[in-house]
């Protein structure tokens, strides 16, 4: 039974986390296929270079939906196992963990884009803010501070991700928290694996930072293949 339900939870994460807003928005705003410009990617900043600021907010916002709403719905179906399971975590707690994972994975390897898609930062985030929004605001607001003080988004995503990995964790050690109960282990293991993720996901693009390289938001260019990864995003 249980396993079952995982399954489910993860199917149900990964399909939400599949669909590709970024390229529908940048078809609808400009008549624009985002994987055919800059980054060839179909996160947020290649929306905002291929279809204008009001476009790629509306990206973010539902690609940050689709981990919310992952997160919410895995919460739905394992309602009835919140009790404590073997290890000290909790059915509940780690289905919803499941959840944001799947919706990540789900954006980064659509099963409409042939298996590509984004990097799964606004996923990320918006899954984060189901599971513990204080973190998500921190690390969020971190990610958007930095990437347009520097105009390196990229680099606003590794620290800002990094930043809300370093805060669970502190909050769980030292059991405190700004929500009661403290952040549970499952949360702190969700932003650790997505912090390497947004990491290894951008590692063309810390390439490009060392070599000086890098586009700056609101860049023009040309899609250009990415030197570690066939994966647009």
């Amino acid at each position: 039974m249980i396993a079952g339900l995982y399954i489910a939870v993860a199917l149900m994460g990964y399909l939400i986390g599949s669909i590709p807003f970024g390229l529908l928005i940048g078809r609808a705003f400009a008549k624009k296929d985002v994987r055919q410009v800059g980054s060839g990617k179909i996160g947020t900043t290649n929306v905002l270079r291929a279809a204008g600021k009001k476009a790629a907010a509306l990206s973010l916002i539902l690609d940050m939906a689709k981990g919310a709403v992952a997160v919410i719905l895995a919460g739905l179906i394992f309602n009835d196992y919140s009790t404590a399971a073997t290890g000290g975590f909790t059915w509940l707690e780690s289905a919803k963990v499941l959840a944001a994972l799947s919706a990540i994975a789900g954006h980064s390897w659509s099963v409409f884009l042939k298996f590509q898609g984004g990097r799964g930062v606004a996923t990320f985030l918006g899954g984060m803010m189901a599971l513990h929004w204080p973190a998500a605001i921190v690390g969020g607001g971190l990610m958007l501070i930095i990437g347009f003080r520097t105009k390196y988004m990229s680099l606003g995503s590794i620290i800002g991700g990094v930043t809300a990995f370093i805060m669970l964790m502190t909050l769980n050690i030292l059991r405190i928290d700004f929500l009661k109960p403290y952040p549970p282990f499952e949360y702190v293991t969700y932003a650790m694996i997505c912090a390497v993720f947004i990491y290894v996901m951008h590692r063309d693009n810390i390439l490009r930072l060392v070599s000086g390289t890098e586009r700056k938001i609101g860049e023009k260019s040309k899609a250009e293949p990415s030197p570690s990864s066939n994966n647009p995003e």
